[in-house]
């Protein structure tokens, strides 16, 4: 209906809404006044080349960001996300039960190689590791599934494992609850973004490279704390190691140096050492529990202490000394351990760039070499432990 056959003017729309003559006015601007609502066309556009003009400017944002995250030195790889972890661990139901799990934090995910083991073992290993976690939820997830009768080799990073921190525990839930469109996201994001796409990584969300700028304030009590930044490159079965960049760029090395660096000072935030005793042997006892499950229907565990070095060590054996934590681990559970110190081929001169994780050709020699300790020492064919 044309506004001209109504009592209001354009004036009067003017005045009303004060956004010029082009205003639509409706019966909530004008009160005391029933309908029939005015009506007016909407204008004639060029609308084509708005849309084109558009998509151009949203390819030229997209171009340039990433541009920038190539120009860092980022390249495609795959989201190490729940998705992708829930994919491996359903390779269980499907008919690999029988296979060598890895469950571990951080070292046990970028340090052990899957194609080393693979070319050396004949089998695979399915990756079942997190970063910045304890293990145990996930030892204690397949302990409590009859379908897995394999071996299990699980990382043990003391500050996480006896302290535990659950970080990605979530992911047994979502794995157990994954949803076909969450599947169906998952397919497409796996074969249309990740392998084309370097900025497709939480590291790089605009809001995450916001909060991170250096011109927020301290809050009172509460200073800015350094956010553990990219440190791994994944592949579609989560085969993992280091960036390459934490070893080549110095820059970057003393950042994610400076990021551990925090939790080595000693905090008001820190649990009473008392505390932190009780929790330890808390986790002991879990642990304890989950492989007599597993050992009872004939699994084989090994525990595992990957390497770390400098400020990064040393922080671990204060925190947690091998005594109270890794010997009584062993000693609660039943289950055999490889503490990397016990065996020169595991204490070597390896390169850990930021203490924690080594750089892709040591991780290589590495697995060779826990791989030939593994056959030799624990899990021969004839092998009861």
């Amino acid at each position: 209906m044309d506004m001209r056959r109504h009592d209001v003017s354009p004036e009067d729309q003017v005045r009303y809404l004060r956004r010029g003559n082009y205003a639509r006015v409706t019966a909530a601007d004008r009160p005391g006044v029933a309908q029939p609502v005015p009506e007016r066309e909407v204008p004639a556009q060029p609308w084509g080349r708005i849309l084109l003009g558009t998509v151009i400017g949203f390819a030229l944002l997209l171009g340039t960001w990433e541009w920038h995250w190539r120009a860092f030195g980022v390249r495609p790889a795959y989201r190490n996300d729940s998705g992708l972890w829930a994919i491996q661990r359903r390779r269980i139901d499907n008919g690999e039960g029988n296979a060598t799990v890895l469950v571990g934090s951080s070292r046990m995910f970028m340090d052990l190689q899957l194609d080393v083991w693979q070319k050396l073992d004949g089998e695979r290993p399915i990756q079942l590791s997190w970063e910045g976690t304890t293990s145990l939820p996930f030892l204690e997830d397949l302990a409590a599934d009859p379908r897995f009768t394999g071996r299990v080799i699980v990382g043990v990073a003391p500050e996480l494992f006896f302290s535990g921190y659950g970080f990605h525990k979530d992911s047994i839930k979502y794995y157990q609850k994954q949803s076909p469109s969450q599947r169906i996201g998952q397919w497409l994001s796996m074969h249309l973004i990740e392998p084309f796409w370097a900025f497709d990584d939480d590291d790089y969300a605009l809001a995450t490279v916001i909060e991170r700028q250096p011109w927020w304030p301290d809050r009172p009590g509460k200073p800015n704390r350094l956010h553990v930044r990219r440190l791994n490159v994944s592949g579609p079965d989560r085969a993992t190691q280091l960036w390459n960049k934490v070893g080549s760029d110095q820059d970057y090395r003393v950042l994610a140096s400076r990021v551990w660096m925090q939790d080595f000072v000693p905090s008001d935030d820190d649990p009473k050492p008392e505390a932190a005793a009780k929790t330890r042997d808390e986790q002991i006892d879990r642990a304890a529990k989950a492989v007599a499950k597993l050992r009872a229907r004939g699994v084989k565990v090994l525990f595992v202490r990957p390497p770390s070095a400098g400020p990064y060590l040393e922080y671990d054996l204060r925190l947690y000394p091998r005594a109270s934590s890794w010997d009584t681990l062993l000693a609660k559970s039943g289950a055999p351990g490889i503490y990397f110190s016990d065996y020169p081929e595991l204490s070597r001169d390896w390169y850990l760039p930021e203490w924690s994780h080594m750089q892709v050709g040591d991780a290589r020699r590495f697995t060779a070499n826990l791989h030939a300790i593994v056959v030799r020492n624990f899990w021969k064919p004839d092998s009861a432990k």
